[in-house]
């Protein structure tokens, strides 16, 4: 999946930059675009751990610990 969102983004990008560039740029491409990357974006970052689940997890075992 990797391998295809970066291309995929990639190409977003250079549309939305090359649609900006004209004299008359068209709103919807350059939407689509943004909305494209936005979208890989979110995929690519999906697969990416939190740091501070652990962190969190022992703080409330501390909290729960410390009550009683």
């Amino acid at each position: 999946m990797k391998k295809i969102l970066l291309p995929l983004m990639f190409v977003a990008i250079v549309i939305g930059l090359f649609e900006q560039s004209k004299a008359q740029p068209n709103i919807y491409i350059q939407c689509a675009a943004i909305i494209l990357f936005m979208v890989g974006m979110m995929q690519l970052s999906a697969k990416t751990p939190s740091k501070h689940t652990e962190t969190e997890e022992l703080k409330e075992e501390d909290d729960a610990n410390q009550g009683e």
